[in-house]
C-alpha cells in the first residue's frame, strides 16, 4: 500500500511525494486520514526558513522536512496489544499531513460522535492554546487583551471567555479576522497596532489595562509594545513563537510594574496525567472535544479554505502571500479514497 504525503522539499519548495506505508507494529495502528489543519504561522515560518541561524527552529527544520501536527482520520489497522482504540474508529492523531500514517495507539484520541471532522482536527491548536490559557492562572472577571486574532488568537478569544473574562480585547490589523473574533467572544475590537493601543484599551478598562496580556503574533516587535497594555502587577503570555528570539526584548515594566512574563509552548504539557500534573494533552483534547459538542467552543465556521491535497503547492502559496484572509485551513485526504 502506498501513501501520499505533503513535503517541503526546500526553501519555499513544496511537493507531494508517494512511498510505501511502513509496516504496523505491536502498540501502533494504521490511520487513514480524513482531513488535517494546516498550523499557518509554524508551517510557513519552516516554509520559508523564516528563523535566525542558532534558533531551536534550524534544529528542527531541515530539508526534505514534513509540516503537520494536527489531524483526523479512521483507524484501519491495529497491531498487537492495542487496546482503548479499534479498527472503524475515527481517531485525533498528531500526525504529519499525508494520506496514511502509522502511529503508537496512546497518541491517538478517539473523536466522539458529535465532533465533526472538521472541528476535530483543531485538536492540536485547541491544545496549545487551553495550555496558554491554563498558564496564565486566570481569576474570574480579568479583562484580557488579545494581540493576534490568527488561528491560535481565535481559540484563546474562546477559552477566556469560558472561564469568565469581563473584557475580552482582540488586536489585529485584519479587520476580517477582527470580526470572526468578535463573533467568537471578543467583547471590543482594535483594529490597531499593539504598540498605539495603550489609550484604546485604558478607556475599555477604566484606566486599569488588562490583568492578562497575549502575544500570538510571532512577531518580535510585538513584545515589547504587550508589557505597557498590562496592568501593574498584570501577566503577558507570550504564545507566539518567533523565529527570531534575539530580537525579542523587554521593557521597564517588568521591574518598574512588576509585570510578569509566562512562557507557553505545546511541549510544555506533560505526556501522561499523573496526581501532580494532570492536563496532558490526552485530557486537553477531551475536554476541548466536550466544549465543542456542547457548543461552548466554535471552530468550524472558523475554516476558509479547504484544498485537495494534491493542490498543496497553492495552499502554501495562499497562506506565505497573505494570511490576513484566511484562518481555517484544512487538507481534505478523503478526495484520494
Amino acid at each position: 500500500m502506498n501513501t501520499l504525503d505533503i513535503l517541503f522539499q526546500a526553501k519555499d519548495s513544496v511537493v507531494l511525494e508517494q512511498h510505501s506505508v511502513p509496516e504496523v507494529g505491536a502498540g501502533d495502528i494504521l490511520v487513514r486520514l480524513r482531513t488535517s489543519l494546516i498550523s499557518s504561522g509554524t508551517e510557513c515560518i519552516c516554509l520559508q526558513r523564516n528563523f535566525a541561524p542558532g534558533t531551536h527552529w534550524d534544529d528542527w527544520v531541515t530539508y526534505p522536512f514534513r509540516p503537520g501536527y494536527s489531524a483526523v482520520g479512521e483507524v484501519v489497522e491495529a497491531g498487537a496489544g492495542v487496546t482503548g482504540v479499534a479498527v472503524g474508529d475515527r481517531v485525533a492523531v498528531p500526525v504529519k499531513h499525508g494520506q496514511y500514517a502509522v502511529v503508537a495507539s496512546g497518541r491517538a484520541v478517539p473523536v466522539p460522535d458529535a465532533v465533526s471532522d472538521a472541528s476535530a482536527a483543531w485538536f492540536h491548536l485547541a491544545c496549545i492554546a487551553q495550555n496558554a490559557v491554563r498558564r496564565a492562572e486566570h481569576a474570574l472577571g480579568d479583562d484580557v487583551v488579545v494581540i493576534g486574532a490568527g488561528i491560535l488568537g481565535q481559540l484563546v478569544v474562546q477559552y477566556v471567555r469560558l472561564l469568565g473574562a469581563n473584557r475580552v480585547i482582540a488586536i489585529d490589523p485584519a479587520p476580517a479576522r477582527l470580526a470572526l473574533a468578535a463573533a467568537h467572544g471578543a467583547t471590543h475590537t482594535l483594529a490597531i497596532s499593539s504598540g498605539a493601543a495603550v489609550e484604546a484599551v485604558g478607556d475599555l478598562t477604566g484606566g486599569w489595562l488588562a490583568d492578562v496580556v497575549y502575544d500570538i503574533t510571532g512577531n518580535a516587535a510585538v513584545l515589547p509594545t504587550a508589557f505597557p497594555l498590562a496592568r501593574r502587577f498584570g501577566k503577558v503570555l507570550l504564545l507566539g513563537d518567533t523565529g527570531a528570539p534575539s530580537d525579542q526584548r523587554l521593557t521597564g515594566d517588568v521591574i518598574r510594574r512588576g509585570v510578569t512574563l509566562v512562557g507557553a509552548h505545546s511541549s510544555n504539557p506533560p505526556p501522561h496525567s499523573t496526581d501532580y500534573a494532570h492536563w496532558s494533552h490526552d485530557h486537553m483534547t477531551r475536554l476541548f472535544f466536550t466544549y465543542v459538542a456542547r457548543g461552548q467552543i466554535q471552530v468550524e465556521d472558523l475554516i476558509t479554505h479547504r484544498f485537495d491535497p494534491r493542490e498543496a503547492p497553492a495552499a502554501y502559496a495562499m497562506l506565505t502571500r497573505d494570511r490576513s484572509q484566511a484562518m481555517g485551513v484544512q487538507f481534505d485526504w478523503t478526495v484520494l479514497d
